[in-house]
């Protein structure tokens, strides 16, 4: 039988796509893939067997291990903390006892929030405090730290004690988990756990070794806090005991996404033989079934507890208790543990198999599947069976039929590159979720996305670049979406609202660092939001506003200083503001100058105006030395410099996002051999498949989807312009599914260690000279092909012909590209 190996080879020397590629790979196996069915106890098979679900579960990737669906509103997963920056996961490899199993996470969140209806199995007297972690208050330590003052990080091998509670240690030789099914042996209660879900329900299975009769601590007051002495704030809270084996109630949160509602239901496979409910850990009188208040738990007894597995689902809603029951029931008609782990193993195999690769290395395809894999964690499915979901405006909205609403966006780091990825390999889905945020911005009392969460608007991180999410849908082509609805909340944000600032930044062009915190980075940002809702503004015939957003969309100018060539703050009177270290957070202790970067980085924050960019340096070269400085710069950095800033080559830190283009921006200084060289030692040195893999907080699929595309050799510099530009790819060869039954093809030639270097490119075996093609290109289907080597062939999109476009222009036609 013809390999895939060989199939791909084939393609590329034939240079056609489509009906011969249906053809031949029907009936053809994956390279490596074993044969061999899913269950519960059986390893992963095809590509999921490279998925490491434990990937940025330790240093400060803030990722979870446990059981969810692609894109599902349920992550059913372990809890080790609660509390501070390392726990906003709910999990940290390290910190060494389970708190219990809650059904909600966030997957690599600088901010922490969720961890809804904690589940935790026991025998013995009921205990309603959890016990201290047993470790000092402070973050861990990761091997991608910046800067760290002294004695601010756990040393890697701290030994934690935790205190007396019902937190179990565990025994991580246990700890096993694959994409839909988690397991672990938790030591002090001698209790096997085990997970798995379905999109908005999560499936337990414990099995107790010791005899005797058992309960299930239920603790509707656990949740993520900012300080260990101040609880997750929670308010309407209720618990309802139905028959001897369901447990119905919700509650209202008050930490990030304040105000956000949760309702679950809960059914146990024995029956009760009693169940008791706390109130503020006060046991209400015996044979109470239904509590209100802030602080509720539930002890759940079952007898003979050994005797058989006790198996418990629970379903959840934002909705009310009634669109809990029923998410239940629908996706979990039954006790079989077995068939539901197969079915959310098989759904992540056909997720995870829209693109299939081949690598010599299987550190790479460890890299590869567990970034792909973290891609789908978010944004979660907000809406139940019904068609109903909780809206931004907090009231219950109807879906018509076949549409989704989502949650968990974290648009300050998805838009550069999740966003994108989604365009290629999740075609399908793009309409849906782009749709989510118009309805959220109509229905919004604070307007545009920023980062929503559970119907919530949280407001965290800066800009408004929802916008660039549905420009970028818009400039692909997407059909089904409502830009029109989008247009009038978008350009009143844009030309009205009294929005962090957006009042300096329309009279002064910029937003003056003596009156607004973070104003540099707030100003670059708001410029590149005003590039895409210009695109909105044509979409909809505003000419206009389309031609004053577009020159706005350079007020960048503002705040670069030709005589240092870097990004600077400026006072409200036009002052240049002292002291200024382009290190420093800012030029004073009062706030930061600077959104979780410094002026290095906020230096190369253009990704739309490139040409006109370089001009303010003088020219294309001076433009290329400057951007080698970012890379070859001491690494110091201040004290006070946030724990984001992180994975540093320079002062490039590609541990926060603000960074993830600029090693792309050779490609339009014609020395696009630097972007292969640094793109190809980026994949190598800050992605490992092990806990402490990723170089910063996994942000929502943001750094994962940085690799996938990086790998492919594929990167949108600017996703608001439809194209990429090429830089390292590090496969040997991938397949990417795409809509319509089409497929793209990538190949490299040449590839390994060592050779990083592009000698020459073809797509659909024609010669191909430029650094960057178009997605409506690779939408249709094609190969592309790569020649590999280990020196540079500098001529590689070097001629202005050659080079991307940027702000809607070629750049033989931009003010700097001659420079």
């Amino acid at each position: 039988m013809v390999s895939r190996r060989q199939f791909l080879q084939g393609l590329g020397a034939l240079g056609v796509l489509g009906t011969p590629l249906s053809a031949l790979a029907e009936g053809m196996r994956f390279a490596g893939t074993p044969a061999g069915a899913v269950g519960a106890q059986s390893p992963a098979t095809g590509v999921s067997q490279y998925v490491d679900v434990f990937v940025g579960t330790a240093g400060h990737g803030h990722t979870f291990p446990g059981a969810s669906m692609p894109f599902g509103m349920v992550q059913l997963s372990p809890d080790t903390h609660d509390v501070g920056w390392d726990a906003c996961a709910g999990y940290h490899q390290l910190d060494g006892s389970i708190m219990g199993f809650s059904h909600t996470h966030l997957s690599g969140t600088g901010d922490g929030d969720l961890l809804d209806v904690l589940v935790m199995p026991a025998q013995g007297a009921v205990t309603l405090q959890p016990g201290g972690r047993g470790l000092p208050d402070s973050n861990h330590h990761s091997r991608y730290d910046g800067a760290v003052s002294p004695g601010a990080s756990l040393p890697p091998d701290a030994t934690p004690h935790p205190g007396q509670g019902y937190r179990s240690r565990y025994d991580r030789a246990s700890e096993h988990g694959r994409p839909g099914y988690y397991r672990v042996h938790l030591t002090d209660h001698a209790i096997r756990a085990e997970m798995t879900a379905t999109l908005r329900a999560g499936m337990h299975r414990y099995t107790f070794e010791r005899k005797g009769d058992g309960h299930l601590l239920i603790d509707l007051a656990h949740g993520f806090h900012d300080h260990a002495e101040v609880p997750s704030e929670v308010s309407d809270a209720q618990l309802r005991l139905i028959g001897n084996d369901t447990l119905v109630g919700g509650r209202r949160v008050h930490q990030w996404a304040k105000g956000r509602y949760l309702y679950f239901a809960m059914k146990v496979s024995r029956p009760l033989s009693h169940a008791t409910l706390y109130s503020d850990d006060v046991a209400l009188p015996t044979g109470t079934t239904e509590a209100k208040g802030a602080h509720l738990k539930a002890a759940l007894h079952i007898s003979d507890i050994a005797s058989v597995p006790l198996l418990v689902k629970v379903g959840i809603s934002a909705v009310d208790i009634e669109g809990a029951l029923r998410n239940l029931d629908t996706e979990m008609p039954d006790w079989d543990f077995e068939r539901i782990q197969q079915a959310a193993a098989a759904a992540w195999e056909r997720e995870l198999g829209r693109i299939r690769v081949q690598s010599k290395s299987t550190s790479t395809l460890r890299n590869f599947y567990s970034s792909l894999y973290h891609t789908m964690l978010a944004p979660t499915l907000f809406s139940d069976v019904d068609g109903r979901y909780r809206g931004m405006d907090a009231n219950v909205h109807q879906l018509p039929t076949g549409q989704h609403n989502y949650s968990t966006y974290s648009l300050w780091d998805t838009y550069r590159a999740l966003h994108p990825l989604f365009t290629l390999y999740q075609p399908e889905r793009v309409p849906d979720l782009v749709n989510c945020l118009v309805r959220m911005a109509v229905e919004s009392p604070d307007g545009p996305p920023i980062w929503p969460l559970q119907g919530v608007e949280t407001g965290c991180m800066i800009g408004y670049h929802s916008a660039v999410v549905i420009a970028e849908a818009l400039a692909k082509g997407f059909q089904g979406i409502d830009f029109a609805s989008a247009w009038p909340v978008f350009r009143r944000r844009a030309m009205e609202d009294d929005y962090r600032g957006l009042y300096h930044y329309r009279k002064l062009g910029y937003l003056p660092s003596d009156k607004e915190a973070e104003g540099v980075s707030k100003t670059l940002e708001y410029a590149y939001d005003d590039w895409a809702v210009a695109h909105l503004a044509d979409a909809v015939g505003a000419k206009e506003d389309a031609t004053q957003l577009r020159e706005r969309s350079r007020n960048y100018r503002t705040l670069f200083d030709k005589s240092m060539q870097f990004m600077r703050p400026r006072a409200e009177d036009g002052r240049w503001l002292e002291p200024f270290n382009p290190r420093a957070m800012g030029h004073s202790s009062s706030w930061r100058d600077f959104c979780e970067s410094n002026a290095w980085e906020a230096t190369f924050l253009n990704q739309h105006d490139v040409y006109a960019y370089m001009s303010l340096f003088g020219g294309q070269q001076a433009f290329e030395s400057k951007l080698d400085g970012l890379f070859t710069t001491s690494s110091d950095l201040p004290a006070d410099a946030p724990p984001d800033i992180a994975g540093m080559v320079g002062q490039y830190a590609h541990g926060n996002e603000p960074s993830h283009h600029m090693a792309y921006l050779y490609a339009y200084t014609g020395a696009h051999y630097k972007t292969q060289q640094r793109v190809r030692q980026l994949m190598e040195s800050m992605y490992a498949p092990e806990p402490d893999g990723l170089a910063g907080d996994e942000d929502c699929g943001q750094m994962s989807a940085w690799y996938v595309l990086s790998a492919l050799g594929l990167y949108a510099v600017d996703p608001v312009s439809p194209h990429y530009v090429f830089g390292s790819p590090l496969l040997d060869a991938a397949e990417i599914e795409l809509s319509g039954g089409r497929k793209l093809a990538i190949r490299t030639v040449g590839n390994g260690p060592d050779r990083p270097y592009i000698q020459a490119v073809h797509w659909n075996g024609q010669p191909w000279t430029r650094s960057w093609i178009g997605h409506a290109d690779l939408a249709q289907g094609g190969a592309l092909e790569f020649q590999m080597s280990a020196t540079p062939n500098k001529l590689f999109g070097a001629s202005l012909a050659d080079r991307p476009p940027s702000f809607d222009l070629p750049a033989s036609e931009a003010p700097a590209a001659a420079g």
